[in-house]
């Protein structure tokens, strides 16, 4: 066959135009059924014609699924995401008329995890000198804005995770009122799709944890005075000990089920290298070159 030969797709059988051949594994694919996979499928040329089939008979379902679906609560900007909190379930989607789009319909009990990172960006302001020339100021001036990034990890077997800004209108300034309103939608949004989660007290699992532990220890000390039980340690190779006295590698100890302790974090400007005093506790800013402090700084 030539070069420019046709090309037919292994889906509906129709002809595929010039440049309207999307790549599978072993064969092709129209962009008409292409359209139809889900926006979160990221491994289509890697998926064999057996595989965009199964897809598009799941894809094919979900639109009988959404029919079902009535949004009580409605979170996000431009990426919104749609919650029937009566039945359960959610979807992701920019599309006003949703409907038309078909949505993935996910189930709270496929969410793994609701993850939002804040990423910053920098630009430096310049202005014109006596000559007309564009230059820094001195010290150098920073305009900042902040980007809200969601990512819903998931149990499906057609994707594993649904990605999207969740800023409309980036903030300027850490903390300022539009930073705080993202802060919270995002930890509206956990809550909204992991409910039994959110439904336990957040220290749940180390009160358990302190409990289990104080009975080890009252256990293997019944003749001496109670005394408290020393914090437990991180060890260098990666290993951390116990409160009971067990060197463990994972997140939980073997021996007592105490929760492995969160590391210190200490604070560097990660512009020009300036250590606070206390490295725990840092300043809002950076009083060497005005860097606002925030996790970039953080080791």
């Amino acid at each position: 066959m030539g070069l420019f030969s046709k090309k037919v797709c292994d889906i509906c059988g129709g002809d595929i135009g010039l440049l309207g051949n999307r790549k599978l594994e072993d064969g092709n694919l129209c962009k008409d059924c292409a359209r139809k996979l889900s926006p979160f499928m990221t491994d289509r040329r890697q998926s064999t014609v057996a595989e965009i089939r199964q897809h598009l008979a799941y894809r094919a379902g979900n639109m009988a699924v959404l029919a079902s679906v009535h949004p009580t609560n409605v979170l996000g900007g431009a990426t919104k995401v749609y919650i029937d909190e009566a039945a359960g379930k959610f979807f992701v989607t920019r599309s006003r008329n949703w409907r038309d789009e078909n949505p993935d319909v996910i189930d709270f009990s496929q969410v793994i995890d609701v993850r939002t990172e804040v990423t910053e960006h920098r630009t430096e302001e310049y202005h014109n000198d006596p000559q007309g020339r564009r230059v820094s100021f001195n010290p150098p001036r920073y305009r900042y804005s902040y980007e809200f990034d969601t990512t819903i990890l998931v149990d499906s077997p057609y994707f594993n995770e649904i990605r999207f800004e969740l800023t409309e209108q980036r903030p300027e300034r850490q903390h300022d009122q539009v930073y705080n309103y993202y802060e919270q939608l995002a930890d509206t949004l956990h809550a909204a799709l992991m409910p039994a989660q959110a439904a336990r007290p957040a220290n749940v699992a180390d009160a358990l944890s302190a409990t289990i532990a104080k009975a080890v220890a009252s256990m293997t000390s019944a003749a001496k005075p109670a005394a408290p039980a020393p914090a437990a340690q991180p060890v260098d190779d990666g290993k951390w000990t116990c409160a009971c006295g067990a060197v463990n590698a994972g997140n939980f100890c073997t021996n007592c089920g105490a929760k492995k302790p969160e590391p210190v974090k200490v604070f560097r400007c990660d512009k020009c290298g300036w250590t606070p005093e206390d490295p725990t506790n840092p300043p809002k800013f950076c009083p060497n070159c005005g860097d606002p402090f925030n996790m970039a700084d953080a080791h």
